[in-house]
């Protein structure tokens, strides 16, 4: 039996000491080496205004990562569709479809949006947190609240730049519907009148919805018919619920007869536990960078983050994503992953690795992937 595969989720990380060009170069690099060692697909994330993060514009990085590889699939993890429009999106991905026909994987999400940026008002008395679970042997956090990051002013800066003046986000299901109507040259407006994208229209490609709950992308995925990817490493807690909500409104389609699930995982993999303990150690704070409403810093060092001083608010602020890292030997992250794999019924893995040099990223890529060649 062949093992499940193995795809790459990359967000261009930016380390302290470094630049953009390096990030951006160590991902053509690390394309390469992924595509070397049998990784399924590549795909990179949309992030903006963080400094930690070179993944703002990811068409343009896939038409690089595409035209410096041969054969691997690639992708966006996801397009924001809050601040896009459909034809916008059919035409950058059908013109990266017409240069590299069969390998373009259009991956969309809600993200982008607005928000109402109106904190709640806390409750009278804080909640006993909820406990952590354990399923079918996969760690389940207690979901994190993001009411406060949702609030904070930077967040509002960041939807004010990202959206023109009086701008309204459109109708996630109605953007979607539009992108899938553009590709197969069948759109018309609400008087009958078509429209063509050129490039776009018959393109080929895969599109995809990523999703972080059990909510509308997961259920509209599924009404489709389309693949959906869940978000293990980023929304833990609501993975199970994710997939499930999938499953149970999938419909056959032209695109799929039955389900296709992808599961995100935070990995870092050495030839032993403590060298992957280190190497992982920064993890928490450049998460505590992004909860805090700061955005992503550069990747600091494991000495870097051994100095940053920690409250126990910051300690719960990551919790959720700590606990869920996977990292050590190469047989001890893919026993984890076998066991994500199989408490989620995943059809392939996206694996996610950030670290401060990006010989260990590499290396640990290719750790995983020996080790995961043998039995996964």
């Amino acid at each position: 039996m062949s093992p499940t595969p193995l795809s790459v989720l990359d967000l261009s990380p930016v380390p302290t000491g470094g630049g953009v060009a390096d990030a951006l170069r160590h991902t053509i690099d690390l394309a390469r080496r992924a595509e070397q060692v049998g990784y399924h697909r590549y795909w990179l994330a949309e992030h903006h205004l963080a400094r930690g993060v070179a993944s703002s514009a990811p068409a343009v990085l896939i038409g690089q990562v595409a035209a410096a590889t041969g054969h691997i699939r690639v992708g966006s993890a996801a397009v924001q569709l809050g601040h896009r429009t459909a034809l916008s999106v059919v035409e950058e991905f059908g013109t990266l479809a017409a240069l590299y026909p069969g390998r373009v994987d259009l991956g969309l999400g809600r993200s982008g949006q607005r928000r109402d940026l109106t904190a709640p008002e806390p409750p009278a008395e804080s909640p006993a947190p909820a406990p952590y679970r354990v399923v079918d042997g996969l760690l389940i956090p207690p979901p994190f609240s993001f009411a406060k990051l949702l609030a904070s002013p930077r967040f509002a800066l960041h939807n004010a730049l990202l959206h023109p003046p009086g701008a309204e986000s459109p109708d996630f299901p109605r953007q979607v519907a539009d992108i899938l109507a553009l590709l197969r040259g069948d759109y018309t407006d609400a008087t009958g009148l078509d429209a063509h994208a050129v490039p776009g229209e018959g393109a080929e490609l895969t599109v995809w919805l990523l999703g972080s709950s059990g909510g509308e992308s997961a259920h509209l995925a599924g009404a489709l018919g389309l693949p959906f990817a869940a978000n293990y490493h980023v929304a833990p807690a609501a993975v199970l619920d994710a997939v499930r909500a999938y499953r149970a409104a999938f419909r056959p389609s032209a695109w799929l007869a039955e389900p296709y699930v992808v599961v995100s995982a935070d990995v870092v993999v050495a030839p032993d536990d403590d060298a992957a303990r280190r190497l992982a150690a920064p993890y928490g704070l450049w998460v505590r960078s992004i909860r805090s409403g700061d955005g992503a810093i550069p990747y600091p060092t494991p000495e870097e983050a051994a100095a940053q001083p920690w409250t126990e608010e910051d300690r719960l602020m990551v919790a959720d994503r700590v606990d869920t890292q996977f990292f050590g030997a190469p047989e001890v992250v893919a026993e984890r992953l076998r066991t994500l794999r199989d408490a989620t019924g995943a059809d392939e893995l996206l694996i996610t690795t950030i670290t401060h040099d990006h010989r260990d990223r590499v290396a640990s890529y290719e750790l995983l992937a020996k080790e995961w060649a043998q039995g996964g």
